[in-house]
């Protein structure tokens, strides 16, 4: 939720086209150009009007002015007041003011026609700046436009560009809202088509007034928890995955013994000696008993991580109307494998992977299995239980309550804690952070579970089939790795900018 809010006026507050496209009507036949069809001046709605006379007429700026100034003639007595409110504007405004949001309105519009408009329907009370563009045809530049009204709105104080979106109905109001730095958020019920938003890189797009109020005040109404509340909130579903995961794991270990004892599962689930007695499990028979615990550990948060999850999709619903194009999912993938390869070989490189027996134990577990048993139970299972807990939950819920950077750090630090030793920990932390931000990006929970399936798989093969990559290109290989990850990131950064 952001605090600040900049109101475009034309399509977005208010219909202004029958005053609007009368009064360009009007100029025009002073030029002796006579246009019947309203709906061919729906494009005057929004830009500045010299910009629109002359795009669309032909005219110099000496003739603009002057359609201008015949526009004016008709608009300031009789077209300002050929409009009305969009249905549930003023409700809206009252729901935004109750929450104390600070609100400005920031028009290509003359400054004193936006007041007028405002003043006639009785809105004008709820918004602290009024800005608009000067009657000499100075500011009349939407990035002028909310700069001025940044200005004026902040008073005295930094301008918080982080905490405010404009909100506008056309292209240009998002380029204005970008050229200051601030978020824009387009709506589609104005006189902007999705297209035009999309086109212009609308960061938000909604469809309705409904919509864009939810959007605006998502969020508020959560109930506020106390700091011990919160922790218990992510404590108590770690509890019962960690519980619930041992008890299946000994359950299944006891079940497989038992299996083991009565002669069944041969050599593909156990060791015998050369009498025939039961020695113990093989890797086969560890990655089965590792994928129940996880089976079960999964299934005792799931409610949990689908109500999380499903709050966090609804919020996160009205964010991602504009579809990513097919290459930033590529670009994703690629950034996933490289990471996975350039840390894997950094940690062995720099020692970390040799200086841990904890680690040397754990894979010596996992990659005993069965090639295609391995990659399900550790590179498919293990991933899916492990995203309802971490990214599904625990991510969820401090994103509620911190910053984007602050709940990626939090998440992926105590998703490192819980591998419980320094190689897996490193690992964890750095893929953690990434997976967070492959989430955030895409606004869909199912890429987390993807980036993990996908890195897990991958990091599988290369540790099983014993890739080896000779001494002397293991550092190239490594940097080349992570420059790609790094080069992948850095596009999908430039495409979206996400902090």
């Amino acid at each position: 939720m952001k605090k600040y809010l900049l109101f475009d006026l034309d399509g977005t507050l208010t219909d202004p086209k029958e005053g609007i496209c009368t009064c360009v009507q009007y100029a025009l036949a002073s030029f002796g150009i006579e246009e019947p069809d309203l709906d061919k001046l729906e494009p005057f709605i929004g830009p500045p009007l010299k910009d629109s006379f002359m795009k669309y007429y032909g005219m110099d700026e000496v003739q603009a002015q002057e359609a201008i100034a015949k526009y004016r003639e008709r608009f300031q007595d009789q077209g300002i007041f050929e409009n009305k409110l969009y249905a549930g504007i003023p409700e809206m405004l009252r729901a935004l003011n109750a929450k104390g949001m600070f609100m400005a309105v920031a028009s290509s519009k003359p400054t004193v026609f936006v007041r007028r408009i405002l003043e006639h329907f009785e809105i004008a009370k709820y918004f602290k700046v009024i800005v608009g563009s000067e009657l000499d045809g100075t500011r009349s530049n939407k990035d002028e436009v909310v700069s001025e009204a940044l200005r004026q709105l902040f008073d005295q104080r930094q301008v918080e560009k982080d905490q405010v979106y404009m909100i506008g109905d056309r292209s240009f109001d998002v380029e204005g809202a970008h050229a200051t730095g601030v978020e824009a958020v387009g709506v589609t019920y104005g006189y902007g088509s999705m297209e035009e938003l999309k086109e212009a890189r609308a960061d938000y797009i909604v469809r309705t007034v409904e919509e864009l109020q939810k959007f605006l005040l998502r969020g508020t109404d959560e109930k506020k928890l106390t700091s011990s509340q919160r922790i218990w909130q992510l404590a108590l579903p770690f509890l019962l995955f960690i519980m619930m995961r041992n008890i299946a794991i000994n359950f299944a270990a006891m079940m497989m013994a038992s299996l083991g004892r009565s002669g069944a599962g041969g050599t593909f689930l156990f060791v015998w000696d050369e009498e025939g007695t039961l020695v113990g499990m093989t890797g086969n028979a560890g990655a089965i008993v590792s994928a129940v615990g996880f089976l079960a550990a999964g299934a005792v948060v799931f409610q949990i991580a689908r109500k999380t999850i499903t709050k966090a999709a609804e919020d996160r619903k009205l964010l991602y109307i504009r579809e990513e194009p097919r290459l930033n999912y590529i670009l994703l993938a690629v950034a996933d494998m490289g990471l996975v390869l350039g840390l894997n070989l950094l940690l062995s490189l720099t020692g970390v992977v040799g200086g841990s027996e904890t680690y040397q134990a754990v894979a010596e577990n996992q990659y005993a299995a069965w090639l295609p048993l391995g990659l399900f139970c550790f590179g498919v299972v293990t991933p899916i239980a492990e995203e309802l807990l971490f990214r599904g939950i625990f991510y969820n819920c401090c994103r509620r309550y911190m910053k984007l950077q602050a709940a990626m750090i939090m998440s992926a630090a105590l998703f490192a804690l819980y591998h419980g030793n320094s190689v897996q920990g490193i690992y964890a932390f750095f893929m953690g952070c990434f997976i967070v931000y492959a989430y955030e990006y895409f606004g869909d929970y199912k890429i987390a579970v993807f980036v993990h399936i996908l890195a897990n798989i991958l990091a599988y093969l290369v540790s099983s089939v014993g890739i080896t990559i000779p001494g002397a290109l293991q550092w190239p290989v490594c940097i080349v790795s992570l420059l790609v990850a790094a080069g992948c990131i850095w596009m999908l950064h430039r495409h979206k900018k996400l902090f």
